[in-house]
């Protein structure tokens, strides 16, 4: 394990925990101009991620969720302090930290932590992924009616115009899921699940998902199957990727 994929785990860590003093609590919840919930602990756990990497690397960059895009982006720190705020306000532990470490654009470590659930997801490009320090990998299924797929907002399909395509896929699977977010897409690197289907992400949403599913054996990409997902992401085992971007079209 590299130095730096060690520091993205420890600082996930203590950003995720300190979102949990806020969790299933009456904490007050504001809106951003495009109309998605924050709280405090969105706005905590970034500034101490921002901080614990300024101390450590002052020299790379930084780009996050709540303060946007600091410092040199050559060598440049994604996050998401809390990937999931819908589920965080509700109550419901599918959140998860996500750190991600990219040099010139490209992706080269992902941590997800998941506080509430006692999970960390992490990956380093060329080494695999790991869950609570266990190797893990995508599923062998190759058939869709054998398959479970999951995604985030059925409403931003329609949204999209991608409706139609999602409701096909449902009811080919064998089942269809809102386990959303980075939780979905965790799932699929895990093996549990076969595709997440996400219709509208940030690259700070995707840039930890990106390695942590490819590293597991997936593969992830845009809707137009373009490898760098950034405004939207499907991550599958791989067998079923073309097929689910087909039916997207």
């Amino acid at each position: 394990m590299s130095p730096r994929l060690q520091f993205a785990m420890d600082i996930a860590l203590e950003a995720g925990n300190l979102t949990l003093a806020y969790f299933q609590n009456d904490v007050e919840i504001s809106f951003k101009p495009d109309d998605s919930p924050v709280t405090i602990a969105d706005r905590e756990a970034e500034n101490l991620l921002r901080k614990r990497i300024t101390a450590r690397y002052p020299e790379d960059g930084i780009y996050g969720e709540e303060e946007g895009r600091t410092g040199d982006q050559k060598r440049c720190w994604v996050l998401d302090p809390i990937d999931g705020t819908k589920s965080f306000i509700c109550g419901v532990p599918l959140f998860a930290t996500l750190v991600a470490y990219e040099e010139s654009d490209q992706r080269q470590i992902g941590v997800a932590f998941f506080p509430a659930l006692d999970l960390m997801f992490c990956a380093e490009v060329g080494r695999g992924a790991r869950c609570n320090g266990e190797l893990i990998s995508v599923s062998s299924k190759t058939s869709l009616d054998r398959s479970v797929i999951c995604t985030g907002s059925v409403a931003t399909f329609h949204k999209r115009g991608l409706l139609d395509g999602y409701v096909r896929l449902s009811e080919a699977a064998l089942a269809s899921r809102t386990w959303c977010d980075a939780y979905g897409h965790c799932l699929v690197a895990m093996g549990r699940v076969e595709a997440m289907i996400d219709p509208r992400v940030e690259p700070y949403d995707v840039a930890a998902i990106q390695v942590i599913v490819s590293e597991a054996g997936g593969r992830i990409s845009s809707f137009d199957g373009s490898e760098n997902p950034q405004t939207e992401a499907l991550s599958s085992n791989g067998f079923l990727h073309d097929l689910i971007l087909g039916e997207l079209k």
